[in-house]
């Protein structure tokens, strides 16, 4: 077996193996628990997905590690115990405080992250920040970082009491309407059964925590599934045709256990650093190998999409997750088309790196990019215009970060001395020319698509809301930066200036809008937080610029010295 073989071969195993790593045995225990369908937020979920959501607003993780140590304990597991002995859990440091202006006044130690709901209700500061929070939600400006933590503190304390009071789990449906019946508000047999799962719940903890046999594992965990069956039996008798709306159960279950973009951005980085053997280190052995490892992550980041296409029923475009997810996917696909027609492998690199970059970046930030599965805002109630406009003008941005990426190769080539380079950078330079030919191809039409939608939905073509204006201003900055080229004005070193520096407008009209200004009628985008890390991104790309010009320039000069 050859060394390129053999390399693929070993980084493949190690994915697997690292992916096999974490048990689920705890999970797995209560599998039937999983899977009963609940109403939460608008549509049907599996109760692992609720108490997957309601675990990470409260504790900040999807997992409840104990502070003494000892193995995780899964979401639907400490979900239910909040319901059945809530009293419990009130001494337990169980909600996540970031923010230290918060933590301080409250009168809380700003040195630990978790406290218990105890330590927060006994603080007498509590109503006074609560009625701070009200008053300026009254002004109706846009919430600051330390507003936004207490907004977040509310609906922690919030959800906690009405999951331990049994009011926001919605098992079963109506016989008419459409608004679930909560916990209290069971009667008769479907009450019997619910303490019947409860009581089967607490022996199969028994057995998980204690010293049971496989065969009485199995036992109990084989009683509980059929006392849950026998509620959804009676569940589904109540309303057969809104119990059928939980069909995709299972589905959802899966997609949050199997991670899909999770393996396709570990693929990705495995495909680039592939790449940058072929490409660096000149081992063409390497580039096939490349391309299968990209077309592998490339299949999951596509399997991850069909899932939620299937599950919503709509393109996965609706919030800044899904987007951040799109973006990755087509720097991929732009990267492999153009990489076929010029075959110089550093394309492939780039692509790769852009796409592991937005999948790490939509699954290590939770809190800014939210990835629950949420209904769409009434706006956004048409799935032609979401899959024509928000796609097509997304997809732009993926073309133009596909450029950015290129741009900051061809400024470490420019680094590495023109001369040298000289072959390479022209290729960085045509590579990254060619994506930003691409995202003006998609932007400009999807800008004038946007304005018949708003003329449709608002009954204007364009009103300078600020998400229109900053997606002209994009196209008209990159216009300006194609012209400059096809005319002669800006050569080489500046086209990867260029690539680098224009995308701060994308940032701005893609995060900015939404996440900074939080003004205009596209409120259905907007959020909050990660603005000092965009912030600190641009920077250092800006000082990364600014050496390579200042190192290029004197390099020029003492050239010119030297004749």
């Amino acid at each position: 077996m050859n060394a390129p073989r053999s390399f693929f071969y070993f980084l493949l195993l190690l994915v697997l193996n690292l992916g096999l790593a974490g048990s689920q045995a705890r999970a797995e225990s209560i599998e039937a628990l999983r899977a009963m369908p609940v109403q939460d937020g608008g549509r049907i979920k599996p109760f692992d997905t609720f108490a997957r959501e309601s675990l990470y607003l409260i504790y900040g993780h999807e997992t409840f590690r104990p502070e003494k140590g000892g193995s995780a304990r899964p979401a639907s597991e400490i979900v239910m115990t909040w319901i059945l002995q809530p009293s419990a859990w009130e001494e337990t440091p169980l909600f996540e405080i970031r923010h230290g202006e918060v933590k301080k006044g409250l009168r809380l130690s700003e040195e630990k992250k978790h406290f218990s709901f105890r330590e927060i209700m006994n603080s007498d500061r509590l109503p006074t920040l609560m009625q701070e929070l009200q008053s300026h939600r009254e002004t109706k400006e846009k919430l600051n970082p330390y507003f936004q933590a207490l907004q977040r503190l509310e609906n922690q304390l919030f959800t906690f009491r009405e999951i331990a009071a049994g009011r926001m789990l919605r098992l079963v449906p109506p016989k008419t309407g459409e608004t679930w019946q909560s916990l209290p508000e069971l009667d008769g047999a479907l009450q019997s059964q619910f303490v019947e799962i409860s009581q089967a719940f607490i022996r199969v903890l028994g057995t998980v925590t204690g010293n049971a046999t496989a065969e009485e594992k199995n036992q109990t965990q084989k009683i509980l599934t059929e006392k849950i069956k026998n509620f959804e039996t009676s569940a589904q008798a109540e309303n057969p045709v809104l119990y059928a709306q939980g069909s995709k159960i299972q589905t959802e279950i899966h997609y949050y256990d199997f991670h899909p973009f999770r393996w396709a951005w570990i693929v990705y980085l495995i495909c680039a650093l592939t790449c940058l053997i072929a490409w660096a280190f000149e081992k063409p052995s390497f580039y096939r190998p490349a391309w299968l490892l990209g077309f592998v992550g490339l299949a999951l980041h596509i399997y991850g999409f069909s899932l939620r296409v299937y599950l919503m029923g709509r393109p996965p475009v609706s919030n800044m997750y899904e987007t951040v997810v799109w973006v990755g996917f087509g720097a991929v696909v732009f990267s492999m088309a153009i990489e076929a027609v010029y075959r110089w492998r550093f394309i492939l690199l780039a692509g790769t790196l852009a796409g592991a970059f937005c999948l790490m970046l939509a699954d290590m930030a939770p809190v800014v990019l939210d990835p629950s599965l949420q209904p769409l805002e009434p706006v956004l109630r048409s799935n032609f215009w979401l899959m024509i406009h928000v796609m097509t003008i997304t997809i732009s941005y993926a073309a133009f970060f596909l450029s950015f990426v290129l741009g900051n190769i061809g400024l470490i080539y420019f680094l590495g001395g023109e001369s040298k380079n000289r072959d390479k950078i022209k290729a960085v330079t045509l590579a990254l020319y060619r994506g930003m030919q691409i995202g003006v191809s998609f932007l400009a039409p999807g800008i004038i698509l946007g304005g018949i939608w708003a003329d449709y939905s608002w009954g204007r073509f364009w009103g300078w809301d600020p998400k229109e204006t900053w997606a002209l201003i994009v196209v008209l900055g990159y216009l300006a930066v194609l012209h400059g080229r096809l005319v002669g004005m800006i050569k080489d070193f500046g086209m990867n200036v260029a690539a680098v520096m224009a995308f701060s407008l994308v940032i701005m009209a893609w995060y900015g809008v939404n996440f900074v200004l939080g003004a205009g009628l596209h409120s259905y985008g907007f959020g909050a937080g990660g603005v000092e890390y965009v912030a600190g991104f641009l920077a250092v790309e800006i000082l990364f610029v600014v050496f390579a010009s200042v190192v290029r320039f004197g390099r020029l000069k003492a050239s010119k010295e030297n004749k």
